[in-house]
């Protein structure tokens, strides 16, 4: 016992700190859900502040905004999952029929460099781009005769711009992982089906998606756990008032409601709540992908 422990002390070594950081930063600031059963008041800290057991969380529920929020965040995350499984699938059987190695390369390279984009750089080049006066997109349709539209600023155009941006950004990394999924079908499959006279739509009608199928499956599965998360960073750089309407996300209220309102009670009792669902969906987003796709993390 004592030799095997000094030969992986090297691994334990390397295990700690990051260890250390999910401890800091992510169990330590649990403290703090004190603070959604409370009056908190910052001055007399969490010992000294008035417990009020469950009324933030009342008070939370008799909001009109509340289910706007939650309407708003399961509507954009939704679009976005939806979005987020058929534009790499079909990208990834796109590339899939390349049969120029150099240009199938060029095309993943580039679809996969706005990963790499912060939200603050991608949002920066969205609002040039969208912008009702000089945005190429808003140029092009005045070119056509179509008035100037207000993209980040229309209630109704929000929610699109939200999906495709983030599919413009995102859809690259999604891509790869269905392309693994391709390269694992036997190819014996293709010459069967080539035999039998199936045409190209045909063999990705028949082999294609069938192979990928399995993990297609899981990661709609998995997807399940993010129904609540509609993407902070996004929308807290492209969104203004005139669109929290149908924008505005559970999210970005807590931010305003902790940071900018000070309610801090408040702003605990609906990130608490968040995080109590999406552990609850997360959990069985797990037990779907086990009992369907055979998929387990432990």
């Amino acid at each position: 016992m004592l030799r095997t422990f000094k030969l992986e002390l090297p691994l334990h070594l390397m295990i700690w700190p990051g260890l250390l950081i999910v401890l800091l930063y992510h169990y330590g600031p649990m403290v703090g859900i004190a603070m959604a059963f409370q009056n908190y008041i910052p001055t007399m800290g969490l010992r000294g502040s008035e417990w009020v057991g469950l009324e933030n969380f009342k008070y939370m529920f008799s909001l009109p905004d509340t289910l706007i929020v939650l309407k708003n965040t399961l509507i954009i995350s939704i679009m976005k999952i939806a979005a987020g499984l058929l534009v790499p699938i079909t990208m990834a059987l796109l590339i899939n029929e390349v049969r120029i190695k150099s240009f199938k390369r060029s095309v993943q390279t580039m679809i996969y460099l706005p990963h790499f984009l912060s939200w603050v750089i991608a949002g920066g080049i969205l609002i040039d781009i969208l912008s009702p006066s000089q945005g190429i997109v808003n140029k092009i349709l005045s070119s056509v005769g179509i008035d100037p539209i207000y993209f980040l600023g229309d209630k109704s155009w929000f929610r699109y711009v939200l999906v495709i941006s983030n599919e413009w950004k995102e859809f690259g990394f999604s891509t790869i992982v269905y392309l693994a999924a391709l390269t694992g079908i036997d190819p014996s499959q293709y010459e069967a089906a080539t035999m039998d006279g199936a045409n190209r739509w045909r063999q990705t009608w028949h082999v294609s998606l069938p192979g990928m199928r399995p993990i297609i499956f899981l990661l709609m599965t998995l997807s399940l756990g993010n129904v609540l998360n509609a993407g902070f960073e996004q929308v807290f750089i492209l969104y203004s008032p005139q669109v929290y309407e149908t924008g505005d996300i559970i999210d970005t209220m807590v931010y305003r409601m902790g940071l900018v309102q000070l309610q801090y009670s408040m702003a605990a009792a609906v990130g608490l709540f968040k995080s109590v669902v999406s552990l609850v969906l997360v959990s069985l987003s797990y037990w779907l992908a086990y009992r369907f796709a055979k998929y387990r993390i432990f």
